[in-house]
């Protein structure tokens, strides 16, 4: 074997060791907490991406917004202060962008958040809400 065939060899070696261990932590209960959950929002970039990021965590908050919303601007910063502050991931899905997501959840307009506990649709919430409203909102899923 040459060098380079060597070489190659070694990082094939590396990355199936790296990709086993990554498996191992999955298989061993190595899903997120909600300790784990980010502190920013999630920018949604697809479908799958979106997908992922309900599934991944307990309680996602979807805020589905228009860049050219003034309503949605006023939420922002809430949104931003949930990711921080709440055990639940923050998701945000601009509807012009991600326009099969805002028909395939029935977004008409807005802002919109909808809610999924586990995965599943709990809550619609269409227009602006106070933090608190949203903090006890999530509070009652996540304790559930």
């Amino acid at each position: 074997m040459s060098d380079a065939e060597e070489e190659i060899e070694s990082i094939r070696e590396q990355k199936l060791e790296e990709l086993q261990q990554q498996m191992d932590g999955q298989e061993s209960g190595g899903s997120p907490t909600a300790d784990e959950t980010p502190e920013e929002p999630i920018y949604i970039d697809d479908v799958a991406h979106f997908e992922q990021v309900v599934n991944q965590y307990d309680v996602v908050l979807s805020d589905f917004y228009a860049d050219w919303c003034g309503p949605c601007k006023m939420l922002e910063p809430i949104v931003d202060e949930l990711a921080t502050e709440t055990d639940a991931a923050m998701a945000k899905v601009d509807v012009d962008q991600m326009q099969e997501l805002a028909a395939q959840y029935r977004v008409q307009g807005v802002p919109t958040m909808v809610l999924f506990v586990d995965g599943e649709v709990t809550e619609r919430i269409v227009g602006v809400r106070e933090k608190h409203d949203l903090e006890r909102l999530i509070e009652r899923h996540s304790a559930a």
